[in-house]
């Protein structure tokens, strides 16, 4: 029996809450190099596969964009971005092993600063108000580029964020009957 639509869309639903809460409650606390703005959209890509997780993450910008400002809209294609990466890794490897989601982390903390520099220089000029402008403006100071001083700072910061977050879905999955099921279900059906 194949998982029911109605389902994929409730746990969709509950990553993209999952992305805006957590990332919200850590913005707030000013964790510095976490953000855990995209577990919910890991969270999805891993159980129902790259594009279920692609909608969550685009959908979470969406909401972003309504609650916190439009320009939260343009960093959509980050969560995309993500999404496929950790679907497509999801799908050929088993991510319920610490290494594939440690290895998948960081590819994500390669893959979503190149992606989120660009936007972040054309909408807010490298600076964003978060603790990271700290690094940027030092980077600038030093002679880097706009562009090298944000990707500096982005790294740094997605390095253990992405990392940590991947390992958190591994561990929610594999500690979590009804997430445990989901994936030993999908992979039955993969195989």
């Amino acid at each position: 029996m194949k998982t029911s639509k109605t389902m994929i869309l409730t746990y969709s639903a509950m990553g993209i809450a999952l992305n805006v809460i957590l990332g919200t409650v850590v913005s707030a606390l000013k964790i510095p190099l976490l953000f855990l703005d995209t577990i919910g959209t890991v969270l999805v890509a891993v159980l129902f596969g790259p594009w279920w997780g692609a909608l969550a993450g685009a959908l979470t910008n969406v909401v972003l964009g309504v609650t916190t400002g439009p320009t939260a809209i343009f960093f959509g294609l980050v969560n995309v971005v993500i999404a496929l990466v950790v679907g497509y890794m999801a799908k050929k490897f088993d991510f319920t092993k610490w290494y594939i989601a440690l290895i998948t982390g960081l590819i994500l903390s390669v893959v979503a600063p190149l992606i989120g520099t660009p936007i972040a220089v054309a909408v807010f000029g490298g600076l964003n108000g978060s603790g990271m402008d700290l690094v940027v403006l030092w980077a600038r100071a030093a002679g880097e580029s706009v562009f090298a001083s944000t990707f500096i700072s982005r790294i740094t910061g997605n390095f253990i964020d992405k990392i940590v977050t991947c390992l958190l879905v591994m561990f929610i999955i594999t500690r979590l009957p009804i997430f445990s099921k989901l994936v030993k279900k999908e992979n039955r059906h993969a195989a």
